[in-house]
């Protein structure tokens, strides 16, 4: 809904364009200084094909530079990055109303090598993991609710790293 300033006093003009201007002003400094929800400070770091990978947090980014280097050694396989779970599908209601699937976003999941479970093959087995990097304030409820279908659904247990 707009107003047509034109009708209005060269004065009354002024004025509005002085406080439009502020406004930007405002807005532009309060996006500048605008603080996380958790007070993390977002990391870039490179990947191995040169692209640039943003990390929610310091800590996140840090666990990444330990995991390529297990990744190098052989230690572990299949890394992936922000991997997705469905642990509920979406569905329609008898009423028509649509449900949204429940999704759980990792960190982390690799496949670790385990020499103490013997293969078949007399050698160790390769087990899945999935990590996600947590401080207090990021363990809310819902994560707490999510870490149990992940573990009823899927047999996991994620791996907390602090």
């Amino acid at each position: 809904m707009g107003v047509d300033v034109s009708r209005l006093s060269p004065w009354a003009q002024k004025q509005i364009a002085q406080k439009i201007a502020a406004q930007i002003r405002d807005k532009a400094e309060n996006q500048a200084t605008k603080k996380n929800k958790y007070h993390n400070t977002p990391t870039d770091r490179e990947a191995e094909d040169g692209k640039r990978i943003r990390f929610d947090s310091k800590r996140e980014a840090a666990r990444y530079d330990e995991l390529m280097l297990l990744l190098k050694a052989g230690k572990i396989r299949e890394l992936k990055l922000q991997p997705q779970f469905t642990l509920q599908e979406a569905y329609t209601t008898p009423e028509g109303n649509r449900v949204r699937a429940i999704r759980y976003d990792a960190d982390f999941s690799y496949e670790l090598f385990c020499e103490a479970i013997i293969a078949p093959d007399g050698g160790g087995t390769w087990i899945a993991k999935v990590e996600d990097v947590k401080s207090k304030a990021t363990k809310t409820r819902v994560y707490a609710i999510k870490k149990k279908l992940m573990r009823e659904k899927f047999g996991i247990d994620i791996q907390e790293v602090e």
